[in-house]
């Protein structure tokens, strides 16, 4: 039986804002503050009407972009005023506790993560009836819009931008080590051996620099046929399947020594890892590039897809949509404005320096971006990418899981009594939580 909106959205506030640390998920931010231009609160002007977005912060240079589409939207739709404003401080839980006192904005940015809670809280507009064939639906990188439907099939939301992730090797190291970048696993085995560096028993530099999470190992969990969750949403990962996937983590690390975490050389991050050559490779998304070019502008690195596990292409991607409030009492303009932002006209303006990446493959085409040196292998990964998204108890499942992994890559258990630790421990969480 469906609950009231009112009793489903008080659980809501129990729900806390879970940073996945891959690009956008990250993004949380302030606490009201609009910006310039189109964004600002001047009343409409006579047979205007108002539509109010908010989205969390960003670079000042994507808030210049996006600025400037909505002052192009605003031009061309001159009867429709944009109220912007920025929530920069636990972006979710003011959205969530807006949702609940019916003060929520027309439109509001939702990461992939967060979207199956609030689908089923029954809160966001369906889309579909919005739709016409000029908006070009099938134009969509598929997994980018899947991530934003119910189960039912019913759309929630269309995607802004994404980002995939890509093998990011440095060109020195391959050149000296007479390699080419690998595209299979087991090359990618092979190369890390040749490429990791030791003064005796400690390792300078590691063949690849890892990330021991979920968000980043959800398509190595896929590669042997194994799941993370099941049909009823429930954990599901402590099987042979997806054990042979992940071992293949663990054991390059606890086994071969040729791979490391950031924080076994005193980085932060994969990036940082990468940029201060500590690693020949990392597996990282497009937020990787303006960080290194800006900050280690002297790596000369590439770029290639992620190599084949078990002869499949996997990788993930972090996509956030503009979403739509039920409550909306302006929904013709607020889906004129959403249609314009993931439009093709919206979204080349808004994805036209590269930050982040189009969910258009038309766009991504027009802007070079399937055959960007750089970006290429990342555009690539978009029509075979898995989201990273598993149903309304993701923060839950990844938790544990986390826990969990990090203490069988650090020696501190084995992988399956791990995996089953953490299937079991985070089954019991959501049943209690229902």
């Amino acid at each position: 039986m469906k609950k009231s909106a009112s009793v489903t959205l008080g659980s809501m506030l129990a729900l806390s804002l879970v940073v996945s640390g891959c690009g956008n998920g990250s993004k949380n931010g302030e606490s009201a503050s609009p910006s310039a231009g189109a964004s600002e609160s001047a009343s409409p002007a006579k047979g205007q009407v108002e539509v109010t977005l908010a989205g969390w912060g960003s670079s000042p240079d994507e808030q210049q972009l996006l600025q400037q589409v909505l002052d192009e939207f605003q031009t061309k739709n001159p009867d429709v005023k944009v109220k912007y404003e920025v929530i920069a401080d636990q972006y979710m839980d003011v959205i969530k506790t807006r949702l609940i006192g019916n003060e929520a904005p027309d439109l509001f940015y939702l990461d992939a993560f967060e979207a199956p809670a609030l689908i089923e809280k029954d809160v966001l507009e369906p889309l579909d009836g919005y739709v016409t064939p000029e908006f070009d639906l099938g134009d969509f990188e598929a997994p980018t819009v899947n991530a934003f439907k119910s189960a039912d099939g019913k759309i929630y939301g269309f995607p802004k931008d994404t980002s995939t992730l890509a093998l990011f090797y440095n060109k020195k190291m391959f050149a000296d080590a007479g390699i080419e970048p690998p595209t299979t696993w087991d090359e990618l085995l092979t190369a890390s051996e040749k490429l990791t560096k030791k003064n005796g028993n400690k390792v300078e530099v590691y063949g690849l620099g890892q990330a021991p999470e979920l968000a980043r190992q959800m398509f190595m969990i896929q590669a042997f046929g194994g799941q993370l969750t099941d049909d009823q949403g429930m954990a599901a990962f402590a099987t042979p399947e997806a054990e042979k996937g992940l071992s293949l983590v663990i054991d390059q690390h606890t086994k071969a020594k040729t791979a490391g975490q950031p924080s076994d050389v005193g980085a932060g991050w994969g990036g940082e890892m990468f940029g201060q050559q500590k690693a020949a490779m990392v597996i990282e998304g497009n937020w990787a590039i303006p960080y290194i070019q800006s900050n280690f502008p002297d790596v000369d690195f590439g770029t290639v897809e992620v190599p084949t596990v078990n002869d499949k292409k996997g990788t993930m991607a972090f996509t956030v949509a503009y979403v739509m409030n039920k409550n909306s009492k302006q929904k013709e303009a607020a889906w004129k404005l959403l249609s314009y932002l993931t439009g093709k006209e919206g979204m080349k303006t808004w994805t036209s320096k590269g930050f982040a990446l189009p969910t258009r493959k038309s766009v991504a085409a027009e802007l070079g971006f399937d055959k960007d040196p750089l970006r290429g292998a990342l555009v690539a990964g978009s029509s075979y990418a898995t989201s990273w998204q598993a149903g309304a108890a993701l923060p839950t499942i990844m938790n544990n899981f986390n826990n969990q992994f990090v203490a069988a890559y650090t020696g501190g258990s084995s992988l399956t009594d791990a995996m089953k630790k953490a299937q079991e421990t985070a089954n019991k969480e959501i049943k209690a939580g229902q």
